[in-house]
């Protein structure tokens, strides 16, 4: 009997074949690239919810991309699904050498220099360029920042004390402020994209997710100004309306009834 996997391929392979799905048939690497996305942040919806049967359902859909895209890599003769797993196989033990074939490891820590090692060795085999070069720029900018540098701190390049990237941000903080100043609108845009990369840093040095930090900062806006709304609706008052006292008044309290 075939695995679940083999019938998943199976099916992709008659939806994307000559009598199959004309929607799926009409799909591209190109056209795919928004729904990876996608699925990449339900799944990490579902882990924040901490719900079993979301994050089974979330992993499947974004599974379901991979086999996608597998499966047009080898109608264009690329590669096939078996080759996506036979690579990432063989790179986990290729990175793992602590337990296939090496000294044992004793430590995360320990593990994560020795990843980071076979890495660097991997990119200069291959002679691909700057340490940079593997970190996707495609990658969500807050994620990509924080990615960017964990590589660079790893190479040396970092500031000793967390005291001294705080004080980066305070430049960071003024350089934009002169900027706005000066209504300069591109290199306002060019201090704050500064300022932001330097929030990154602070939080590398402290072991904080920027991304999910932020993240969280969104949720607790929606859910506050969502209360706002209902307190105004049931007042029977238009939020443009309300004022700008009345606002604050409103969102101190949905603050409160947070904490």
């Amino acid at each position: 009997m075939d695995s679940p996997l083999n019938r998943l391929v199976e099916i992709m392979a008659r939806l994307r074949g000559e009598n199959g799905c004309p929607w799926d048939r009409e799909q591209t690497l190109e056209t795919l690239k928004v729904y990876l996305l996608e699925e990449s942040f339900e799944v990490r919806q579902a882990i924040d919810s901490e719900d079993p049967e979301s994050l089974r359902e979330e992993l499947g859909d974004l599974l379901l991309q991979v086999i996608f895209q597998s499966r047009i890599a080898e109608e264009n003769g690329w590669f096939g699904i078996d080759d996506v797993a036979e690579g990432i196989a063989e790179k986990l033990v290729r990175r793992h050498p602590h337990l296939f074939g090496g000294s044992p490891l004793s430590t995360a820590g320990d593990v994560a220099r020795q990843w980071e090692e076979l890495k660097e060795e991997e990119r200069r085999r291959r002679q691909s360029g700057s340490r940079l070069a593997s970190v996707p720029p495609g990658l969500p900018a807050l994620l990509r920042a924080l990615r960017l540098s964990e590589r660079a701190a790893r190479s040396g390049f970092d500031w000793e004390r967390t005291a001294q990237v705080f004080e980066k941000v305070r430049e960071e903080i003024g350089e934009w402020e002169a900027e706005v100043a000066a209504a300069d609108a591109d290199r306002s845009a060019r201090e704050l994209g500064d300022l932001l990369f330097s929030l990154v840093n602070v939080a590398r040095h402290l072991g904080l997710d920027p991304e999910a930090a932020l993240q969280g900062a969104n949720d607790r806006f929606a859910r506050r100004f969502g209360e706002l709304e209902r307190v105004l609706e049931r007042e029977g008052k238009d939020l443009k309306e309300a004022g700008a006292d009345r606002l604050e008044e409103l969102w101190q309290e949905a603050k409160r009834r947070e904490d």
